[in-house]
């Protein structure tokens, strides 16, 4: 009963700060050509990636509060095929509506809003590149090459293959896993270090002195394997894409058409033996809402798995909140939790 109650308080706490603000998140998902950008995050007098995707906000004039978070830091020269970039804005940001979607080697492909104030990368779960090294560069053997992927997958302290930057750093365990395949080196990870993957890639392709028996839980817990390799060239990497968190799945808004939808989609939750419930029959609902004159100036429905957002113009909104809050609770009543916000 606890677990449940403490639930429902993280659930209620969640609606009211979104209540009381005006802001929402948004993930831009982007792909990039890493070779067109000096640098991931801005530095002065560097074309960088979100330099590059601030100048595309700016030219849709798109406000955002603090700054750009994102699930995947790439270095220099690294690719993606699916980043995402999240921002916070008062604005309602329609990806349909945007004019300007891309700059050189960049481009935004999708847009899902979701709650403001988040510490993005905590909620990526997992992240996937892979590294397509020259096969005529390669030195090591494909046997020997599997063997040290093997050794070096799982959860372990990273330290010795992550930069003089890296090695800085607090936290150096990761779980990550790596497999060779069709002449590439595929990782997957719940985090990286700073030029961790390209690290591994020489290490793993190219480094033939090692002894592979060294690759052993106690070495890396010790941080005695003494990796020298440097890291290789970034042009030769490329961020696939990016996992959500559960959290992340459940707070993400998506769109409903209508009523009717979010009334069939409330009939799905419920399941087959509620449907049959007279009070949870279409008909039933639908005189539920006749009464609630209000409902024709909804101007945009969303949900997540939380509660539903009602839309409606700023002049409506007290209108259609209802004295005391009347209509929201009769909307309660029928969807559950919801929140109001002008549009």
């Amino acid at each position: 009963m606890g677990k449940i109650d403490t639930e429902k308080s993280k659930i209620d706490k969640l609606i009211r700060n979104f209540e009381n603000t005006k802001y929402f998140g948004y993930m831009f998902f982007v792909k990039y050509d890493g070779q067109k950008f000096e640098s991931f995050d801005e530095n002065p007098n560097k074309k960088s990636v979100k330099s590059e995707f601030k100048k595309i906000l700016e030219n849709n004039k798109i406000k955002i509060f603090k700054g750009v978070q994102q699930a995947g830091r790439t270095d220099a020269n690294v690719s993606a095929k699916e980043n995402i970039l999240y921002i916070n804005s008062k604005g309602i940001i329609d990806f349909s509506k945007l004019k300007f979607l891309e700059t050189e080697g960049l481009k935004i492909n999708k847009i899902v809003r979701t709650l403001p104030f988040l510490e993005f990368p905590q909620m990526i779960e997992k992240r996937y590149y892979i590294y397509e090294y020259p096969k005529n560069l390669v030195k090591n053997d494909e046997e020997i090459i599997n063997q040290i992927c093997k050794k070096v997958s799982g959860k372990k302290d990273f330290y010795e293959f992550t930069s003089e930057k890296g090695k800085k750093l607090k936290n150096h365990t990761r779980e990550i896993f790596v497999k060779y395949e069709n002449d590439k080196l595929y990782f997957v990870g719940d985090g990286f270090l700073p030029q961790q993957v390209r690290i591994m890639s020489n290490f793993i392709l190219n480094n033939t002195k090692f002894d592979i028996e060294k690759l052993n839980d106690e070495n890396f817990e010790n941080r005695e394997l003494k990796i020298k390799d440097k890291p290789l060239d970034g042009k030769y990497l490329i961020l696939t894409k990016v996992d959500f968190s559960e959290e992340l799945e459940k707070i993400s808004f998506f769109d409903v058409k209508n009523i009717e939808e979010l009334i069939n989609l409330k009939n799905e939750n419920n399941g087959s033996l509620e449907i049959k419930n007279s009070e949870n029959k279409l008909d039933n609902l639908n005189e539920k809402l006749k009464n609630i004159g209000e409902i024709t100036k909804i101007r945009k429905i969303e949900k997540n798995s939380y509660f539903t957002i009602f839309f409606v113009e700023k002049k409506d909104k007290g209108e259609f909140i209802g004295k005391r809050g009347k209509n929201v609770k009769k909307l309660k009543k029928i969807f559950g939790d919801i929140v109001v916000k002008d549009i």
